[in-house]
């Protein structure tokens, strides 16, 4: 599992000229799913973000968490994250989970999210659909974790 997380003042995702999510003052979290991905995976994916420090404290040191500041967070599935351009000029997508696993997989990360920050916190898009995805970055700060790197 990949997780590309920006810290935002701002996020929102649209489908269909419709905001179907957004958040303000946490994370947009590009969530991407592998094919060996599973439960504990996730559930361990969630933790890590849920407890990254890249939030500024009160000298401007990253030295809180998402909850630590009552951060909220968006969630947008992003399978693009598995491209693999090594061969070629256009990626090939074949290291992504396939669809029906990797949509539920995607759903278990956003209602951990849900659980543990609480309503109206958490914000997702549509998995599969064609979105556009706006924000304002906040420093910018952005931090790419894969679980393959992390042990889990």
């Amino acid at each position: 599992m990949r997780a590309l997380i920006q810290r935002v003042e701002h996020a929102a995702v649209e489908v269909d000229g419709v905001e179907v999510g957004s958040c303000y003052a946490g994370y947009l979290v590009l969530l991407g799913v592998g094919p060996t991905d599973d439960e504990n995976v996730t559930r361990r994916m969630w933790e890590k973000v849920r407890k990254l420090r890249i939030c500024a404290d009160a000298e401007g040191r990253t030295n809180l968490s998402l909850v630590d500041v009552g951060g909220s967070l968006l969630v947008v599935s992003q399978f693009t994250l598995y491209a693999d351009a090594r061969n070629g000029n256009r990626p090939s997508f074949a290291g992504a989970a396939p669809a029906d696993r990797a949509n539920c997989l995607y759903g278990l990360f956003c209602e951990l999210a849900e659980r543990d920050l609480g309503p109206g916190r958490v914000g997702h898009g549509v998995f599969g659909a064609h979105m556009r995805v706006s924000l304002v970055n906040d420093g910018p700060f952005t931090v790419m974790l894969d679980s393959g790197e992390l042990g889990f």
